[in-house]
């Protein structure tokens, strides 16, 4: 794309209604549903890298979206099992019939691409600095706009507490047929043990059957410290391709190191990132699953949204756009505490090496608990459930973490 579009010949760019500062997930979202249902809304999305969505796939449960949040993603070419998926553990198989769906971010490309207009995106434009009135970025370029919206990644703070979710994946073209016909969203039978030293983690492997003959596998693990030794992980998913007879080439990889929320202060983390009059949204602004690290359900409730309250009043300012924003985070922060709390059962209450005890507690209970529980959604009945029965943890243990604020952030810059 030739991004001089975007210009007047100065280097100035016209004023625009709306700009969204980042192009993953969530400002792909936003520009999505306001070109179907904000038509007048003259927005600009503004991407760092050369195409939207960064290097990710991104998966979810089908009932994790609402029925609109669906037809937001009909545009996409989604990989999807409506037969269910299976789960792994040390002392437990299981099916579950809920059907699942994955988005590569080659696809959220080239839809997006394909769908908004031309002139409202600009790619390969990393922004210096954001205010309420737009962007400058890194060439000097200036972009003018009566709203902004801030969807850049996430920002570890150490008012925040938790641990992380370090994946990497690679994409295999076997030989022959793989065999599988559902996804399998964790087989836990693996190692318990951090590719790094000796210490232990929650280790799981996450595999998709995207055709007869191509498969992705995702070597994943929760840890107290935001560590990859991607060679490491390399060869625990060559290993595990060899174990099931899976011959061929890799043909993509990916990687990642996700937050994974238990407690803090959300004012005082928000406090640290936020411009006056600029909204937030996306995992920058909160808008993630503290446990599962889930974010496309939130993503697409948002994007929809604040699509129809720019419908609705076009005249809105930005700082009444940025209030609304906080308030829907806030919400979100109230919704999810049980989750952050369980996230502290996790790792606090839970010696790393018998983690897997509380994931495999977790997938013995009932189907829909399993469904309301990923969409964020768990009835008090749920919640309740998830915590009787023999205890995966010790109670003493257990007792601390309820009423602990977690363990802050270790923010090492990964190996």
């Amino acid at each position: 794309m030739d991004d001089s579009r975007q210009t007047d010949g100065s280097g100035h760019v016209p004023a625009h209604d709306l700009v969204i500062v980042g192009g993953g997930l969530a400002g792909g979202l936003i520009a999505l549903a306001l070109h179907r249902y904000a038509p007048g809304c003259r927005f600009l999305l503004v991407e760092a890298g050369r195409t939207l969505g960064g290097h990710h796939r991104w998966s979810w449960f089908e009932t994790d979206l609402r029925l609109q949040a669906r037809q937001l993603m009909d545009g996409f070419a989604l990989n999807g099992w409506d037969e269910g998926y299976d789960i792994t553990f040390p002392r437990l198989g299981r099916t579950l019939p809920t059907a699942y769906r994955s988005l590569a971010s080659a696809e959220f490309h080239r839809a997006l691409m394909a769908e908004l207009p031309e002139d409202r995106v600009m790619l390969g434009a990393k922004a210096a600095t954001v205010d309420a009135d737009g962007v400058t970025l890194a060439d000097g370029t200036r972009i003018d706009a009566r709203r902004v919206i801030d969807c850049r990644a996430f920002r570890p703070s150490q008012h925040l507490a938790g641990g992380w979710q370090v994946f990497l994946g690679q994409h295999f073209r076997c030989e022959d047929p793989h065999g599988l016909t559902r996804p399998v969203i964790m087989d836990a039978s693996v190692d318990q043990v951090a590719p790094y030293g000796n210490e232990a983690a929650y280790r799981f492997v996450y595999v998709l059957p995207l055709s007869p003959t191509e498969v992705f596998v995702e070597d994943t693990y929760y840890a107290d410290q935001p560590k990859m030794d991607a060679e490491v992980l390399k060869g625990r998913i060559a290993d595990y391709a060899r174990r099931h007879g899976w011959k061929g080439e890799v043909i993509d990889q990916e990687a990642g190191i996700l937050p994974v929320v238990s407690g803090g202060s959300f004012r005082a983390a928000q406090a640290e990132i936020t411009i006056p009059g600029v909204a937030l949204a996306g995992a920058r602004g909160g808008f993630s699953h503290p446990l599962t690290s889930y974010t496309l359900p939130f993503a697409a409730d948002n994007a929809l949204a604040i699509a129809r309250l720019l419908a609705n009043r076009p005249g809105i300012s930005g700082n009444e756009l940025a209030a609304f924003c906080a308030a829907r985070a806030k919400r979100h922060w109230r919704a999810t505490a049980y989750y952050r709390m369980l996230s502290r059962m996790l790792f606090e209450a839970a010696e790393p090496d018998k983690r897997v005890v509380v994931f495999e507690h977790f997938y013995a209970l009932r189907g829909r608990l399993v469904e309301r529980f990923y969409a964020g959604r768990s009835t008090w009945p749920d919640r309740l459930r998830i915590l009787t029965g023999k205890p995966p943890v010790a109670i003493p243990r257990a007792i601390r973490a309820l009423f602990s604020s977690g363990k802050p952030f270790k923010t090492e810059t990964p190996a």
